[in-house]
């Protein structure tokens, strides 16, 4: 075998970097003779290895390594990280300006495993679908935007409840859904509420009682609903339209319904207020915007003054006005009182 060294310089035995010389060309071709011949001379010093051999080594090495797919477009349904069987639904027409605050609020109270459908005109979808909060949302499959098809239409209470009241609307918009919270545009979930809305997963009906002891505490601007109990209904009775609202109609069929479980205004009375006051509860809706406030609920100042300290946000689908625009001669609880004028009746305490 020939011997191998390195390439040194013959006086004072340092290493020649070939990069840093700068030679005349007839220097350069012999020094570049001379490298070819030590690299030749090298090359004998290598072992030979026979290319069959490497890559059989290669060969042996790939298969234990794991195999990898990256898929940089998944096809995945960003709704599946939900329970497609729980909706909170809202169904609004008019384009009115708390309706995007008042969306991203329920979706911050109402369990994360909900999901929420708002169905609406083409001017309210637009009206929540320009936020970039409920674009994010959409985007990640909490929430569904939705304007029916014809003959579907909703100008209307009547329109409304028809819809809530066919059963072909259950089984084309809400397929596989189980339970349904039914909210409107005048009523909200308070924060500081101790209750979950899947406390309730065991009742069919569940809303605020029109009445002390009311047997039926189902008003449907805030309720929970099981559909099974819903479609067992539809099954076998059909309203006639322009007739009760659908909240009634149901109330009187589910209460009478075999094996159905449904919230009372004696036990189950803290579901939500709406005209029977009770402290700290999942909700409360005011009927007509604001526009009717029952006094057994809100003519009490005091009372008024826990309900806000309690379910602030409430405030979001109030009427309001400044204490700077109260009238002269107001006394908190809906009079104006003058000099000849006599004492205000006190509110009904049951």
């Amino acid at each position: 075998m020939p011997y191998c060294r390195p390439l040194y310089h013959a006086q004072d035995h340092r290493r020649i970097y070939i990069h840093n010389l700068r030679l005349a060309p007839v220097y350069e071709a012999r020094l570049s003779a001379l490298l070819h011949a030590v690299l030749e001379q090298d090359k004998a010093c290598l072992p030979r290895i026979s290319v069959p051999h490497i890559k059989d080594k290669f060969n042996s090495a790939s298969d234990k390594i794991p195999s990898l797919k990256v898929d940089w477009y998944p096809n995945r349904d960003p709704r599946a990280q939900f329970n497609s069987s729980k909706v909170a639904l809202l169904i609004e027409g008019r384009p009115i300006p708390h309706l995007v605050p008042q969306l991203l609020h329920m979706i911050s109270v109402v369990p994360p495993d909900w999901r929420f459908v708002f169905i609406g005109t083409n001017k309210s979808i637009t009206t929540v679908g320009r936020s970039f909060a409920t674009q994010y949302q959409q985007a990640n499959g909490k929430l569904d935007l939705m304007v029916l098809p014809k003959p579907w239409k909703i100008d209307s209470k009547e329109d409304v409840f028809r819809l809530l009241t066919d059963v072909r609307f259950y089984d084309e918009f809400l397929p596989g859904v189980e339970w349904l919270l039914k909210y409107e545009a005048d009523s909200i979930m308070c924060g500081n509420s101790a209750e979950s809305l899947n406390d309730w997963l065991d009742y069919d009906w569940a809303g605020a009682p029109r009445s002390h002891g009311d047997h039926f505490a189902g008003n449907g601007g805030l309720s929970f609903r099981r559909i099974s109990a819903v479609r067992k209904i539809l099954g076998f009775q059909s309203r006639y339209n322009n007739t009760e609202p659908e909240d009634e109609w149901y109330g009187k069929r589910i209460t009478i319904l075999p094996g159905a479980r449904v919230a009372s205004g004696e036990k189950e009375d803290h579901f939500s207020v709406e005209d029977v006051y009770h402290d700290e509860p999942m909700g409360f809706h005011v009927r007509d915007g604001g526009e009717v406030l029952p006094d057994r609920v809100w003519k009490d100042p005091q009372q008024r003054k826990k309900i806000f300290d309690y379910c602030p946000e409430v405030v979001m689908i109030m009427p309001m006005k400044l204490e700077r625009e109260r009238c002269e001669g107001d006394n908190r609880m809906g009079d104006i009182v003058t000099s000849n004028s006599p004492p205000p009746e006190q509110p009904d305490t049951p």
